[in-house]
């Protein structure tokens, strides 16, 4: 079946969302799932990757001496992740239903749904916003107004020279990352796939994460491994990790949410 003959008919929380409970084992299959798509995904995934990968290049030479900065923007850039990989759901979409992979669709695929996807995405520069500002004061804080290094941040981290900021800082990140994977992690999928409002979305969002605590708290820990490894390996890494994490969730989404007819 095309795409463009898919049901779009609006859902709400009136209509009945199924939830599966699923095995933490099944984190296998969606990222097999992931690496089959961008196989199948070709220049169309890496397109995304690459576009990841250039962005936080751009943020580490834009602040590269200010590092203090420089790891909010860097960490926060990826709480916007679920609305930059909406392509990569558009494209595994397309490729379930038995299109070929085409990049120029991708590039408007939140046009139908235009002001929730929006409205969803205001929220999440919000959290991003706030995660920056955040991480600012804190650096603050523990280094007395100064703006740290990348060498003295490192031997912060590795002599437990501050035990207090990162316990602070860390606890602080973990907070905002649970908060936007929690409300995001079935979203942009259900809104992009089923013309959802913003606030259905985000609730089933909310509904999976505490059906399958487990299993998406691994999945969790999943992204932040892959997203780790784009980051250690000067943001090249992303140029394939940020494709498996976009393609694998739409999997996720496709595996956990049933919809009535």
């Amino acid at each position: 079946m095309s795409i463009h003959n898919l049901p779009a008919n609006k859902v709400s929380l009136d209509d009945e969302i199924i939830i599966r409970h699923v095995d933490a084992n099944i984190i296998l299959d969606w990222l097999h799932a992931g690496v089959t798509d961008i196989h199948l995904g070709g220049k169309a995934s890496l397109f995304y990757g690459i576009i990841f990968a250039a962005t936080g290049v751009i943020i580490h030479a834009v602040f590269a001496e200010n590092y203090w900065l420089l790891a909010g923007l860097s960490t926060g850039f990826f709480l916007l992740g679920p609305f930059l990989a909406m392509g990569l759901y558009d494209l595994s979409r397309r490729m379930e239903s038995g299109e070929p992979p085409s990049l120029r669709p991708t590039l408007i695929a939140w046009l139908p749904n235009l002001v929730n996807i929006m409205l969803f995405t205001v929220l999440l520069i919000f959290v991003f916003l706030a995660w920056a500002g955040l991480s600012m004061s804190i650096f603050a804080h523990f280094f007395h107004g100064a703006e740290p290094t990348f060498i003295d941040v490192v031997i912060s981290v590795f002599t437990f020279k501050q035990p207090t900021f990162l316990l602070i800082y860390f606890s602080a990140g973990a907070v905002f990352a649970a908060f936007i994977f929690s409300i995001s992690v079935i979203a942009m999928p259900l809104m992009l796939d089923r013309n959802t409002s913003a606030w259905t979305a985000a609730i089933t969002s909310l509904r999976t994460c505490a059906r399958n605590p487990i299993t998406m708290t691994l999945w969790a820990g999943c992204i932040v491994v892959l997203v780790g490894f784009g980051l250690a390996t000067n943001f090249l890494g992303l140029i394939l990790t940020m494709p498996v994490v976009g393609h694998a969730s739409w999997h996720v989404y496709r595996q956990l949410i049933v919809i009535k007819e």
